[in-house]
């Protein structure tokens, strides 16, 4: 089990793919279509609760059409 730290981490990226999802005016769906990720991983990435690999965070982001930096910079 990740400490909480780690955890609040997760927690705020997936928020600021929330964020950024929402200001590409894009749904869930159409988000995790785009990224080639299911749609209850790409679900539990943005609620915080799967950590994801860089790789998946890179189709995100590519995604989404915001630089990676912008989902995990601090």
């Amino acid at each position: 089990m990740p400490n909480e730290r780690v955890l609040a981490r997760r927690r705020a990226i997936g928020d600021r793919i929330r964020a950024a999802r929402l200001y590409a005016n894009l749904t869930q769906e159409k988000a995790a279509l785009r990224s080639g990720i299911g749609l209850d991983s790409y679900n539990r990435i943005e609620q915080g609760h799967a950590s994801p690999r860089l790789d998946s965070l890179i189709r995100i982001a590519d995604a989404i059409g915001v630089p990676l930096s912008d989902l995990v910079g601090e």
